[in-house]
């Protein structure tokens, strides 16, 4: 394999090398998240009653949001496979093809049939392409975060290695605005096939989207690098030398998923489920708090170069552990201006004061020729342990109970926002790039 070394570059040629490295690293965490959001909100309300047999609705529930689950199952192996090539054959190479296989899935869930025309097929199709997207989504952030960080110039890598975490909250801006949009007069539009529109949508992120991840230039520290050193990069190699480090970001993302899924899914869920709160109020909630979040993303991806993407991660997991029982008695009083501030809170400041710092935490935590593998592994595993299994937990948990009591869920919360300051600490970053990001 070979990868041409770019040549010196002028200011202006840099600056607009950065510019289609944010349009395409944004682009993609907007799509990922845009289907997170979306999938997450109908699994919670629509795809019960679309895709199962709704003659017990409990049973249905749970089976609607187990599907959610079931694309975390794909993510590790997306981003083992994935991370490689990215490793292998390049970072842009790879950007393009996880792009294209997450949004050809989200635009052709909205063309299934439902349970009642096709019977068991139609939650058949939906864990398919669920699993196919899981591997695509599997490697997005891991392609995305070490594309951003491998572009960025010292003392920027805090800021561009951030660039992922606002696409996430452009997504869930879109997402949640359409969302609100639809059940304007009520969810019944939604549960009539009106949610079928957001998935459809999605087409045309994805032509944009390959548009500009197949313009994208090559990292220009993989470049230099590629032709001496990606022969060695593999798994073995991985965990030979990196085993710290991998142990690091699988702590990282256990503990940062699991807070963020309860924050943005298990919420949504609940406050349909147990108490009646319809999607419209739901997802103008998201949609207050992902503008928010627009805004926090760049001043934490700003701390992160003024003080280290360690020192953020570590104040986010201590701070959102201490949010954990304001954040449930919020959404127990089951009030309009309660859940506002629980969510804007939750998921407008303290979920992304966790996810911009990892960007640059996590790409330095790895050296360049197993960086892409070495991210998309670790984080992925872990992310599909918490991811799918914490908020479906947590669900379960509150289900089983007479009360419906979120004791359980705060406990989740806490021990899950002390692992994320736990693994900041053990930072290995020092051993493979100069520099505090």
């Amino acid at each position: 394999m070979t990868v041409d070394t770019p040549s010196p570059e002028t200011a202006a040629e840099a600056k607009k090398r950065n510019r289609k490295v944010a349009l395409a690293t944004v682009v993609g965490s907007m799509l990922e998240w845009y289907d997170f959001y979306l999938y997450a909100t109908m699994a919670s309300i629509v795809f019960s009653k679309v895709f199962f047999d709704k003659s017990d609705p409990k049973t249905a529930t749970l089976a609607a949001f187990s599907t959610f689950a079931i694309g975390f199952v794909a993510r590790p192996v997306g981003g083992i496979l994935f991370g490689y090539l990215g490793d292998r054959l390049g970072r842009k190479k790879m950007l393009a093809v996880t792009f294209t296989l997450m949004g050809v899935c989200t635009a052709a869930i909205g063309l299934i049939p439902g349970y009642e025309t096709i019977g068991v097929l139609a939650p058949a199709l939906l864990v398919v392409l669920r699993i196919v997207q899981g591997l695509g989504a599997g490697a997005e952030l891991a392609g995305a975060a070490v594309t951003s960080y491998e572009h960025a110039s010292e003392g920027r890598k805090g800021r561009q290695g951030a660039w992922p975490a606002l696409g996430l909250n452009l997504g869930l801006l879109l997402s949640s605005l359409t969302i609100y949009l639809l059940t304007w007069g009520g969810d019944t539009f939604l549960q009539n096939g009106g949610w079928r529109i957001p998935f459809l949508l999605s087409f045309a992120l994805v032509f944009v989207g390959i548009w500009v991840r197949t313009s994208l230039p090559e990292t220009p520290e993989y470049a230099r690098k590629a032709q001496t050193e990606a022969r060695r990069a593999s798994l073995k190699e991985l965990f030979r030398t990196c085993w710290r480090s991998v142990l690091v970001v699988f702590v990282l993302a256990i503990g940062y998923n699991s807070v963020s899924y309860i924050f943005k899914t298990f919420s949504l869920a609940y406050l349909t489920q147990f108490k009646g709160v319809t999607a419209h109020v739901t997802s103008l909630s998201v949609t207050l708090a992902s503008m928010v979040a627009i805004f926090a993303v760049p001043t934490f991806g700003w701390l992160c170069d003024r003080f280290s993407s360690r020192k953020v991660l570590i104040v986010g997991g201590i701070l959102s552990a201490l949010f954990a029982q304001p954040f449930l008695t919020l959404l127990g009083t089951a009030q309009t201006g309660y859940i506002y501030l629980a969510l804007i809170v939750g998921t407008g400041l303290l979920a992304p004061m966790m996810f911009a710092p990892q960007g640059s935490f996590l790409s330095r935590q790895f050296p360049v020729h197993v960086r892409s593998t070495g991210v998309g592994t670790s984080r992925e595993i872990g992310t599909a342990i918490a991811g799918g299994l914490a908020p479906l937990g947590a669900l379960a948990m509150v289900a089983q109970s007479p009360t419906h009591a979120t004791g359980g869920v705060v406990a989740i919360l806490v021990i899950s926002g002390l692992l994320v300051s736990v693994a900041a600490l053990f930072d290995q970053g020092r051993r493979f790039t100069s520099g505090k990001n």
